[in-house]
C-alpha cells in the first residue's frame, strides 16, 4: 500500500517509490446524482448523475410529481419530515425506471432559486451506474468495498487502515485532530472527514462521502473553496480561505482560518486535497464585541423616552450577547454616595421597564419566556444578587449553581421565572451615570452553550454604561424642560392688562425639539394719555439662561416703557443694557447662551387713540402685519434696525396713521420658519389667515397657527393680534392757556364743566387740585404755549398739561416753614399715577385718576 506523505513537501523514501505489483487503474467515479423539486413537490432539475442513478432521462422526470420516484410510502413519510427545515437526510428507497428498488442515503437542501420560487435541491450520498446497481441489499460483483463508496482506491488508502502501529496512530491523529479536517480526490468528492467536520456540519463522514463541498453546503463560500481546491489540483500550491462553511441554511461562518494543502504521492503527482479549518474563536468573539459596542453607539438612546432607550439595550443584548435581558428602573433612583461593600438594609424597588427573549415571537417577552413582562414592579431582597452589584456599584457573573442565586430564587419566585430551568449563566449589571444608580440590567444563557465570561461583562457593562448616560440626560433635559417652561410662562404675562386703545388676542408656542424652550415673550404696557405699548421679543438660545435673559429684557422694556421715551430711543438704552450684560457675562462659562442676549430681537409699537397713529420701531425683528377694515393686508414699512447688542448703530421709528377697527399682528420668525413651505408661501398663508373676517381676536389667532403649522413648531411661536380702538372728540377736550397766573382760575372752570357734561362731578375736587397745581407749575417754571387737555376713559380721567420747556418737575418733601413744594407731593397722593412724557420740543405732565364705578 502506497504511504501518504505527512506533509506537501515531503519526498517519499526510495522504498517508497519502489515498484510493487501492478494494479489496475480505478474506474472513473460517475457524475453526482442531483435534482431539484420545488415547493409544490415538482422536479425542477434532473442532472446526468441522477439519470445514470434511476435511468429516468430529463424529459421523463422533469416537471413530474417527485413522489413518482419514491418506492414506498416511507419516502413520502419523510417529505412531510423535511417541511419547515433548511436540510434534510436521511436513508429513502427509489424507484428505478426497470422497477428495482434502490436504497440511497439522499441530502437535501432549502434554497431559494432565482424569483420568489422556494426549492430543495436533492443529492444523492452514494452513487453509481446503471450497469453497477442491483436490487437493494446486493453488492455488484466485481467491485470492491471501498469503491462501491463512492470514494475510488484512494479512499480505501486515505482511510489509513493497516495493522501497524503507525497506522492505527496516524488514523487517530486524523479523526481526533483538534481542528476541522477533509481530503477530497481529483475529482474533490470528499472520501475522508474527521469528527471536526462532523461536528461542525452536523453531518456522518459516511453522509459526506463521495460529495462535492457545494452539494454539501450550498453556498458561495462553498464554491471558492472548491475553486481553490481545483487550483490546488493544478499544481497551485497551497491555498488560504478567511471564512469556512458553517451546516446548510447557515452560510458562511465567521472566525475561521482555512488552508488547502495538496496530497501527493510517492511520484510527486497531487493525488487529492487536504482542508483543514482553524477556529480563531478569540479574535472573531473580540471582533464581535467591537461590532456590538459600535452598533450600540447609533441604537441606544435615539429618543428622549427612558422606557424606549432601556428597550434598545435589551433589543441589542439579545441575541448578540445574551438569550434575554431585563431592563429595571429603580422606582426612586440613588444619587452621590461612593459604593458600598456591603447590600442595603432594606429591599429595593424597581419597575421592569424593558424585556427581551430569543424565545419572543414580539417586542415582549412570550408567556414561555425567561425575561419577564414589561411594566411589571419587582422588589429585590435586600441580600439578592441584584441588591449587592447595585451597592457595590459594578456587574458580576454567576453560574447557575451559584449559593447566591439560588438563595435569591428561593426568596423570590420571580427570580425563579426569571432564570428559569435552562439558565446556566447570568450577568447582573447596574445603570450607573453622573453618581446616580438609576436600575439594574440583567443578562442570561440559556441557548449559548457557552458561559459568560469576563470579557462578555465588560461589553455588558459598556451598553448598559450608555443606555444609562442616556437615561440620566433624558431625565435632566425633562427636569430642565419643566423648568424653563415654568420659568417661561411666569415671565410672561398672565392676565392681558385692562386698557381702552386695543382689543389684545395673545398665543405663545414653545419649541417642539429636544433643545427647549426659547426666550420669545411679548407684552401689552398702558402708558399715559390712554397709549398703550406692544412689544414681541425673541432671545436667542434656549433652556434656562434664555428664559432668564427674556425675563430681564422684559422687564428693563416695562421701565423705559414708564418713562414715556419714543421707540427709537427706547430700543437704543435696550441695546446699551445687552451690551452690559454680555460685558458682565463674557468669561463666566464660555457657552454661545452666555452672550447675555446679544443677537436679540425686538418690535416696539405705542398706539395713541386719541389721535390713531401708530408709532413703531424694530431691532431686527420681522415687521408686523396690518389689516385696514376693508381686508387689505401689507406689512408696515419699518426700519429694520440692528438686533440687540451690536452697538453704535441708529434705530428709525416709523408713524402711520390705522384707522379704527384696524388689526395689527407682531410675531417671532419661529411663524415663519415651517419646515414645509418656503417663506413666501408662509406669508401667504398668513396674510390670507388675517384677512378672513372673524367675531373674536381669539379666532384670529387660531386660524393663523392652524394655516401657518403642520407640526410642532421646532422655534418658539409669540403672536400678538391687536385691533384698534379710537378715543372721539366727545371723550377728549382741549384748551389753550396764556401764560398768566389768572388762567388757574379759568382752567379749574374749564375742568369742572367738561367734568359735569361727562357726569363726572365726584370727581371734580380731585381734579380742580391737579388743574391748579399742574398748570401753576407749567406757569412758573415752564415757557409758553400751555395746553390743558383732560381725556375721559371708561374707568381712567386723566389731566395732561404739556409746556414748550424739556425742564420736568421733580417731587421733593418741603421743609415745615417752606412756603412751597408741596403740590406735586399733593398730587402724587390724590391721583393713581402721575409723571412727565417728552416730545421732541417740549414736555407733557400728567396725571391719572380712578373713577368709581358709579
Amino acid at each position: 500500500m502506497e504511504r501518504l506523505p505527512t506533509h506537501p513537501g515531503e519526498r517519499p523514501h526510495e522504498s517508497d517509490a519502489s515498484p510493487g505489483p501492478a494494479r489496475a487503474a480505478p474506474p472513473t467515479p460517475p457524475p453526482p446524482a442531483t435534482a431539484a423539486v420545488d415547493a409544490r413537490g415538482i422536479v425542477t432539475e434532473w442532472s446526468e448523475g441522477a439519470r445514470q442513478l434511476l435511468g429516468y432521462p430529463p424529459s421523463e422526470v422533469v416537471g413530474q410529481p417527485a413522489a413518482r420516484l419514491l418506492a414506498d410510502d416511507a419516502g413520502a413519510a419523510a417529505l412531510r419530515d423535511a417541511a419547515g427545515r433548511e436540510r434534510w437526510s436521511g436513508t429513502v428507497a427509489l424507484r428505478h425506471r426497470d422497477g428495482r428498488r434502490l436504497r440511497r442515503e439522499l441530502l437535501a437542501h432549502r434554497r431559494t432559486a432565482e424569483g420568489p420560487v422556494t426549492e430543495w435541491l436533492v443529492v444523492s450520498v452514494v452513487t453509481g451506474t446503471p450497469e453497477g446497481q442491483t436490487p437493494e441489499g446486493q453488492t455488484p460483483a466485481g467491485t470492491p468495498e471501498g469503491e462501491a463508496a463512492g470514494g475510488g482506491t484512494y479512499g480505501s488508502e486515505a482511510a489509513g487502515s493497516g495493522t501497524s502501529g503507525s497506522g492505527r496512530l496516524g488514523e487517530w491523529a486524523f479523526r481526533q485532530a483538534p481542528c476541522v479536517m477533509a481530503v477530497f480526490d481529483a475529482d474533490l468528492r470528499l472520501v475522508r472527514a474527521n469528527a471536526g467536520m462532523e461536528q461542525v456540519l452536523s453531518l456522518t463522514e459516511d453522509q459526506m462521502r463521495g460529495m462535492r463541498l457545494p452539494e454539501i453546503v450550498p453556498h458561495p463560500v462553498s464554491d471558492e473553496t472548491e475553486a481553490k481546491m481545483r487550483r490546488v489540483l493544478e499544481g497551485g500550491g497551497p491555498q488560504q480561505l478567511r471564512a469556512g462553511a458553517g451546516p446548510a441554511g447557515t452560510g458562511a461562518s465567521d472566525g475561521w482560518s482555512t488552508s488547502l494543502v495538496p496530497l501527493e504521492d510517492p511520484a510527486g503527482h497531487v493525488r487529492a486535497v487536504c482542508l483543514a479549518a482553524h477556529q480563531r474563536l478569540q479574535e472573531h468573539l473580540a471582533r464581535q464585541r467591537m461590532l456590538l459596542l459600535s452598533e450600540a453607539s447609533a441604537r441606544i438612546g435615539t429618543t428622549a423616552d427612558s422606557g424606549r432607550t432601556a428597550q434598545e439595550l435589551a433589543d441589542i443584548a439579545v441575541p448578540g450577547l445574551a438569550d434575554f435581558a431585563a431592563v429595571d428602573l429603580l422606582d426612586a433612583p440613588r444619587h452621590g454616595g461612593a459604593p458600598s461593600p456591603a447590600a442595603p438594609a432594606r429591599p429595593l424597588a424597581a419597575t421592569r421597564t424593558a424585556v427581551r427573549s430569543v424565545l419572543d415571537d414580539g417586542p415582549t417577552a412570550s408567556a414561555a419566556g425567561t425575561a419577564g413582562t414589561a411594566g411589571t414592579k419587582t422588589l429585590y431582597p435586600a441580600l439578592s444578587p441584584v441588591a449587592r452589584c447595585l451597592a457595590q456599584g459594578h456587574g458580576a457573573l454567576y453560574d447557575a449553581a451559584d449559593p447566591d442565586l439560588l438563595r435569591w430564587a428561593r426568596q423570590d419566585p420571580g427570580a425563579a421565572r426569571l432564570l428559569g430551568s435552562t439558565t446556566h449563566s447570568v450577568m447582573v449589571v447596574p445603570m450607573r451615570a453622573h453618581g446616580a444608580t438609576l436600575g439594574v440590567a440583567l443578562f442570561g444563557r440559556h441557548r449559548h452553550a457557552e458561559p459568560f465570561e469576563a470579557d462578555d461583562l465588560w461589553l455588558a457593562e459598556e451598553l448598559t454604561a450608555k443606555a444609562a448616560v442616556s437615561i440620566h440626560t433624558a431625565r435632566r433635559d425633562s427636569r430642565e424642560h419643566t423648568s424653563t417652561m415654568t420659568l417661561q410662562r411666569s415671565l410672561l404675562p398672565q392676565t392681558l392688562p385692562d386698557q381702552g386703545a386695543l382689543d389684545i388676542a395673545t398665543r405663545y408656542l414653545p419649541a417642539g425639539t429636544r433643545a427647549g424652550v426659547g426666550g420669545d415673550w411679548f407684552d401689552v404696557i398702558p402708558l399715559s394719555g390712554a397709549r398703550v405699548a406692544l412689544v414681541v421679543g425673541d432671545v436667542v438660545g434656549h433652556g434656562i439662561r434664555a428664559s432668564a435673559t427674556m425675563g430681564r429684557l422684559r422687564t428693563a422694556v416695562r421701565t423705559l416703557a414708564d418713562v414715556d421715551l419714543p421707540p427709537d430711543e427706547l430700543l437704543t438704552h435696550l441695546d446699551d443694557l445687552v451690551l452690559h450684560l454680555s460685558a458682565d457675562e463674557s468669561g463666566t462659562d464660555g457657552t454661545a447662551e452666555s452672550a447675555g442676549g446679544i443677537g436679540t430681537t425686538c418690535l416696539y409699537a405705542v398706539y395713541d387713540p386719541v389721535s390713531r397713529r401708530c408709532a413703531l420701531a424694530r431691532a431686527g425683528h420681522p415687521p408686523p402685519a396690518a389689516v385696514t377694515p376693508d381686508g387689505a393686508v401689507r406689512f408696515l414699512d419699518v426700519p429694520a434696525g440692528p438686533p440687540l447688542g451690536l452697538g453704535g448703530l441708529p434705530f428709525e421709528t416709523f408713524e402711520t396713521e390705522l384707522p379704527e377697527g384696524s388689526l395689527l399682528a407682531l410675531y417671532t420668525d419661529g411663524l415663519l420658519a415651517a419646515r414645509d413651505h418656503d417663506i413666501d408661501e408662509a406669508l401667504d398663508k398668513m396674510f390670507a389667515a388675517l384677512a378672513r373676517p372673524a367675531k373674536t381676536l381669539d379666532t384670529v389667532c387660531d386660524r393663523v397657527l392652524t394655516a401657518m403649522l403642520t407640526h410642532r413648531p421646532d422655534d418658539d411661536i409669540a403672536l400678538l393680534v391687536a385691533r384698534t380702538r379710537a378715543l372721539h372728540a366727545d371723550r377728549v377736550a382741549a384748551w389753550d392757556l396764556a401764560s398768566d397766573p389768572a388762567v388757574v382760575a379759568r382752567a379749574r372752570k374749564h375742568a369742572t364743566e367738561q367734568l359735569t357734561a361727562w357726569g363726572l362731578d365726584d370727581a371734580a375736587f380731585i381734579t380742580e387740585l391737579t388743574v391748579s397745581e399742574l398748570v401753576t407749575n407749567a406757569i412758573r417754571y415752564g415757557r409758553p404755549p400751555i395746553q390743558l387737555r383732560l381725556i375721559h376713559e371708561d374707568s381712567t380721567l386723566t389731566c395732561e398739561v404739556f409746556d414748550s420747556s424739556s425742564t420736568a418737575p421733580h417731587m421733593r418733601r418741603a421743609r415745615t416753614f417752606d412756603e412751597g413744594g408741596r403740590g406735586l407731593l399733593l398730587v402724587g397722593q390724590l391721583a393713581r399715577r402721575w409723571g412727565t412724557r417728552h416730545a421732541l420740543t417740549g414736555k407733557t405732565v400728567w396725571a391719572e385718576q380712578s373713577l368709581s364705578p358709579g
